[in-house]
């Protein structure tokens, strides 16, 4: 038998909308080994507002580590692609957004759909440890590392299960989602904000590099971060992401028409 968490699992969020912004859906994703406690008040902050929103949890994810050595980048991918189109066909207007490795699966879901626009924070499309490129092989001789630290971060903290390890296996389906993503940049054409943080131990600026080279949108816009760490939407810049991210969501709504009411079976 193997180990679970003893804890419940963060759960999902979702609220349909209200008043004028409730036919502008936004699907916001979490990280890797986090959990929609990560982005919570980003999404709840939304809500606030009248904008229809879901934040999935991942699969593997919200529970224990071993649970995230099992899935693949694809299941983590389908988990958030259906809660998108969910939403999509629930709205007039879908945005996508994300956090770290969630920046890098809405960066993939928009350019897989006609999304009306791209959110993300500190959105990871490489890693500082040049090992990885050797992770297929060495997770067959190491399964597990330990996750990586920020030591001044002051980002509130979140129970998202038991992740005190990361296995192997789940990196190299990291790297496997970065490559996959990198590839379909150029194939994103709706307009993208980037949340940048100055300091951030986790997602390399190279990840920001590679982003600029390959994006087939020329409507990029990155806006600085100068006082949190890689869990921005947790940390002191937190007010900034979420101000900004609306006026973003506002400025470039695209219908001004109800979404067509879904047909009833039979």
């Amino acid at each position: 038998m193997t180990e679970s968490s003893t804890s419940p699992a963060p759960a999902a969020f979702s609220y349909p909308g209200h008043g004028a912004n409730a036919r502008t859906g936004v699907a916001v994703c979490h990280g890797f080994t986090g959990s929609p406690l990560s982005v919570l008040p980003w999404a709840r902050h939304l809500a606030g507002l009248g904008f229809a929103v879901s934040v999935p949890l991942l699969p593997g994810h919200g529970t224990h580590w071993r649970d995230l050595a099992r899935q693949g980048w694809q299941d983590w991918y389908s988990g958030f692609e259906t809660a998108y189109l969910d939403l999509a066909a629930r709205t007039a207007d879908c945005y996508v957004a994300g956090l770290s490795m969630g920046g890098t699966i809405a960066l993939r879901t928009a350019a897989r759909h006609n999304v009306a626009g791209v959110a993300v924070v500190n959105p990871g499309l490489s890693f500082y440890d040049r090992r990885v490129r050797y992770v297929g092989l060495l997770k067959y001789l190491q399964r597990t590392t330990t996750p990586i630290q920020e030591e001044s971060s002051t980002a509130a903290v979140t129970d998202d299960g038991d992740y005190s390890l990361t296995p192997l296996a789940a990196v190299h389906q990291l790297r496997r989602l970065f490559s996959a993503t990198l590839r379909e940049l150029p194939a994103v054409q709706a307009p993208v904000l980037v949340f940048k943080s100055d300091t951030d131990a986790v997602v390399p600026p190279s990840s920001l590099v590679l982003l600029r080279r390959r994006l087939g949108s020329r409507n990029l816009k990155v806006l600085r971060l100068p006082h949190s760490g890689h869990v921005a939407t947790l940390d002191a810049d937190a007010p900034l992401v979420f101000e900004q991210s609306v006026s973003f969501f506002l400025e470039h709504v695209r219908s001004t028409t109800p979404p067509a009411a879904p047909s009833e079976t039979p």
